[in-house]
């Protein structure tokens, strides 16, 4: 080798306690209804056409059913002066029917169109909405991610969703209506009889007054609804994912205790808001049959003084229907508008998260690399702000030298590979590949330069040639068979029912070693110029993992290779080996120099392997 000497130069590391995976912290104050709101309204101007389409129908809808009852007045005055002079005129009674009819079925297909295109709308928004949730997924730091349950966000991305379009599909348009319909009756009843309309807009007031107070009692109890449903959905996911676990360790019990817990909260904060938004449609209801009775006993009265028709009297109880109607749908969307707000609010808490820094105008491509330096100079990093792991880091990991990172579980060894994949970013100083910065380059540009095989085994729910081809385009059958032969996969494979056409779901029977040489395959085909090795082959057995060892011997063959390993045996044959001792880097040199040395990396040795093993 051109360049063998290595120093281990000033590096000091240390190491704190707990992970970087945080627990579900309390959540934060919630936004009022309004807010919500407020920020679906911005949210949805990219539709405003649908919006302006949807509440013009709405209105012209409702315009032309209000017509109805005024019409309805006359017919009903002209049969009252007929019976009183004996002749009715029954051609203008028809003519006005058959006004009334085309009124009606007009409003009838004016509101079709109307419900058509709110639900064209809601459904293209939360379209709309999902694509972003997704990219703003792909746009957070890793370290959000990590310190947020999975569940929680899954819950996010589906139930807050659907929540929201479920409002928009149905309540918003219902609303729309209701409230013109609501205006409209007050303006004709007001044009019509204006002591009846008083009479009814009082009960009216009395009920929105009911209703205020109800929903701003009950909001904060449709937030925690939803805080608690990600919460419980976080803890099933989990639970289910490591349910062999669960069982294994006997904790069915402790994990049914808290699924009881975060249920009973759950079904606390539900019960109450249900109950409490409940309320509203009894009184609603209450409120409307007494406006209903008052103007009905009122109206006769001013019949019998001759302040007033009996046709006025006849068609206002038409209105007064219409009016109450609207409170009725109003105390029944409320209920779905609060739990709507409350999912509008974690949706758009997400949307505010803090992105990555934005990459415009950093490299985007970088040739050569085969023949790179990779440098670590002055490197700074803490988890959490204040606790560093890392301190004043250098080390240079020469062109096509393969690189073992060895040391007790807790050392820092993954932190490395996390920082030269710019899956976090160095509180300072600089990692550069040939020269050249990847604070520097875009994080797709750094993560093309590496394949990795990590310990835990990640497949999808695809064909197996989809799996082994994920992230590569154009890649031939010769390719995938080639790499699935050389970590000795393919005889599986092809007992497979259609063999690489296969599609892996969860009832897919496949081991945890299948699994992992399935993804060491995948290194492979990639065929990138640097490569990480994650304890690679901690999930196989001693056999195959000398196979793979030998596949992996001829993949490292002229890259710069990284790899973490506690299984010694794998790492015999790097070109220098970085020892780690409680976030200190120790000792360094190749497996036959540090056994020499008689210090830390020794003792790992002797303790995984007899006296008389081979160095």
């Amino acid at each position: 080798m051109a360049k063998n000497s290595y120093s281990l130069g000033q590096v000091q590391m240390k190491t704190t306690g707990g992970g970087r995976r945080g627990g579900m912290g309390a959540a934060e104050k919630p936004k009022d209804f309004t807010s919500a709101w407020k920020m679906v309204w911005n949210y949805s101007k990219r539709l405003l056409p649908m919006i302006i389409l949807g509440i013009s129908c709405a209105i012209i809808g409702v315009v032309l059913t209000l017509f109805g009852p005024n019409v309805l007045k006359n017919i009903t005055n002209l049969i009252k002066a007929g019976m009183e002079t004996g002749t009715i005129d029954l051609e203008t009674i028809a003519t006005m029917t058959i006004h009334i009819m085309i009124l009606y079925v007009l409003s009838a297909v004016i509101t079709y169109v109307e419900s058509y295109t709110m639900t064209t709308f809601s459904s293209r928004l939360t379209q709309m909405m999902r694509n972003d949730v997704s990219h703003k997924l792909n746009r957070i730091p890793l370290s959000r991610a990590d310190s947020s349950s999975f569940g929680d966000l899954l819950s996010r991305v589906t139930n807050d969703v659907d929540t929201l379009n479920m409002a928009l599909d149905k309540t918003i348009a219902e609303l729309i209506a209701a409230a013109i319909t609501f205006v409209g009756c007050a303006i004709m009843m007001l044009i019509t009889n204006v002591k009846l309309a008083l009479v009814g807009m009082v009960f009216a007031l009395v009920g929105f007054i009911s209703m205020k107070y109800i929903i701003q009692y009950s909001q904060p109890y449709f937030v925690n609804r939803s805080v608690f449903l990600g919460q419980l959905n976080g803890h099933i996911e989990e639970m289910y994912a490591g349910h062999i676990i669960v069982k294994g360790y006997n904790g069915e019990e402790e994990s049914r205790g808290i699924f009881d817990e975060i249920n009973e909260r759950l079904y606390d904060a539900n019960w109450k808001s249900q109950f409490l938004s409940g309320m509203m449609m009894p009184i609603m209801e209450l409120v409307g049959n007494l406006g209903y009775v008052a103007v009905c006993v009122y109206g006769a009265y001013l019949v019998a003084t001759n302040q007033t028709d009996f046709g006025t009297v006849v068609a206002f109880i038409v209105y007064i229907k219409l009016f109450t109607q609207p409170l009725v749908q109003v105390a029944e969307g409320t209920t779905n508008l609060q739990t709507a707000a409350a999912a509008a609010e974690r949706i758009f808490q997400l949307f505010q998260e803090e992105e990555m820094s934005n990459e415009t105008g950093k490299i985007t491509h970088i040739d050569n690399i085969e023949q790179a330096d990779v440098v670590f100079e002055n490197v700074n990093f803490g988890y959490v702000p204040g606790k560093p792991i890392i301190k004043n880091f250098n080390f240079t990991v020469y062109p096509g030298h393969h690189v073992a990172i060895v040391g007790p579980t807790g050392a820092g060894k993954t932190t490395l590979v996390n920082l030269l994949m710019r899956f976090y970013e160095l509180d300072s100083g600089s990692i550069s590949i040939g020269g050249i910065k990847t604070s520097d380059m875009t994080r797709e540009c750094v993560h093309s330069q590496f394949c990795m095989v990590l310990q835990d085994t990640w497949l999808f729910n695809g064909t197996v040639r989809d799996n082994l081809a994920f992230g590569k385009e154009h890649v031939s059958d010769e390719e995938i068979i080639k790499a699935c032969k050389a970590v000795g996969i393919h005889h599986y494979i092809g007992s497979l029912p259609q063999g690489y056409d296969t599609v892996l779901n969860d009832d897919s029977n496949m081991s945890v070693g299948q699994r992992q040489l399935m993804t060491i395959a995948r290194a492979m085909i990639t065929n990138a110029p640097l490569l990480i090795l994650d304890e690679a082959t901690s999930s196989v057995d001693t056999r195959t993992e000398q196979q793979v060892q030998d596949a992996m011997n001829k993949l490292t063959e002229g890259r710069t290779s990284f790899t973490i390993a506690h299984r010694l045996s794998t790492i015999k044959d790097a070109d220098i080996i970085l020892v780690m001792k409680d976030g200190d880097i120790v000792e360094t040199g190749n497996h036959k120099e540090l056994l020499e040395k008689n210090g830390f990396y020794a003792e790992l040795w002797n303790s995984q392997f007899t006296e008389g093993a081979a160095i």
